[in-house]
């Protein structure tokens, strides 16, 4: 049954994660274009599309850049001094950046190409709907952002001390959430440039 708490105008913010250095792939991944237009630019404009609002990105590595490629989006950019030492204190600066109004907020990484906006969205309706802790993607067997959290576990999230991008806290309360099934293809990520072919990306140099 829905909550009573639930709303339509429940405030979903959404959390983009986007400081690393992608050290694997040699050279900064999410500046590489696809389709003409860069991965972070492309994540940017895809949780705007989702319903997502405010909409974060946390950045760190070459962020001069970075900022560059959101200059016209409406998004806050905001800085992750600590980035090299892991995903979760991105999560931190983007959880501590957050305004008090929003009751949810989803984690995303700009490096899942195929996320589509009709994913973000079908989260955000679950979550309107049931008002659950949280709401997950699983693809075919695998928990994988994006992932929606509900306000009452910011705070674990920002205390988490793993790398793995809210898995701490998805496996600690898994038994409460809401769960949505995607295709495992949609799982994949840009890590090592082998990615860009296996993947049948066009990318070049942004």
């Amino acid at each position: 049954m829905p909550s009573e708490r639930g709303s339509a105008r429940s405030a979903v913010a959404g959390l983009l994660l986007a400081a690393g250095t992608s050290s694997r792939m040699g050279r900064n991944k999410l500046l590489l274009e696809i389709e003409g237009e860069t991965v972070l630019r492309r994540a940017a404009r895809t949780a705007l599309a989702g319903g997502l609002a405010p909409v974060v990105v946390v950045l760190g590595h070459e962020i001069e850049r970075a900022r560059a490629e959101l200059r016209d989006l409406d998004v806050r950019a905001v800085t992750n001094p600590d980035y090299a030492t892991g995903i979760a204190t991105s999560v931190r600066a983007g959880v501590a950046a957050l305004p008090a109004a929003v009751d949810a907020a989803m984690v995303l990484l700009a490096d899942m190409v195929f996320v589509r906006a009709e994913m973000i969205a079908g989260l955000v309706a679950r979550y309107r709907e049931r008002r659950p802790p949280l709401v997950i993607s699983d693809y075919e067997g695998v928990d994988a952002p994006p992932m929606l959290y509900d306000r009452s576990l910011f705070g674990e999230l920002a205390s988490m001390s793993d790398g793995r991008c809210g898995q701490q806290v998805v496996k600690r309360h898994r038994s409460e959430a809401e769960v949505l099934a995607w295709p495992a293809a949609a799982l994949a990520d840009l890590d090592v440039p082998a990615d860009l072919e296996r993947l049948g990306v066009a990318a070049s140099s942004g």
